[in-house]
């Protein structure tokens, strides 16, 4: 018996120092940033799998949401709510499009990189609508392809 626990002794140290390691990504809801009004900032987010991201309200009427089909097989959604900070843990490699429900169509998204972008091609291939479209298009430039 003593065996038994020494081994599940060694995993739970191992679990734990892994979240140890996890980095904790910070994003602002902004009505007004460095790259115009109703922005998430940063926009473009990149992390390793395992970390965490917390969506700040830094100013109020703002949720953030992923958008379906911009996050990888096997990740799961998420959704906020209207004024409340959100952490999300990514554990799946790939890329992931998020908004700001009720800003999305004046450009509030943003972008998340976990690893490699898996699932690059399939998030390009998302129709988007009014600014997002821009900023998204921006925003999908900058993941590396390699």
């Amino acid at each position: 018996m003593r065996y038994g626990f020494s081994v599940a002794a060694a995993i739970a140290a191992l679990l734990i120092a892994g979240a140890a390691n996890a980095a904790d990504h910070q994003v602002q809801m902004l009505n007004k940033g460095e790259k115009g009004a109703m922005v998430f900032q940063p926009d473009y987010v990149v992390a390793a799998p395992g970390d965490t991201v917390t969506f700040v309200p830094t100013d109020k009427s703002h949720d953030v949401a992923s958008i379906k089909d911009m996050i990888p097989e096997g990740a799961q959604p998420f959704k906020g709510k209207l004024n409340e900070a959100i952490t999300v843990t990514l554990q799946q490699e790939g890329v992931y499009g998020v908004k700001c429900s009720p800003h999305y169509g004046m450009g509030m998204v943003a972008l998340i990189v976990v690893g490699k972008p898996v699932n690059l091609e399939q998030a390009k291939a998302v129709k988007q609508t009014g600014k997002a479209k821009k900023v998204f298009a921006e925003l999908l430039e900058q993941v590396p392809t390699n």
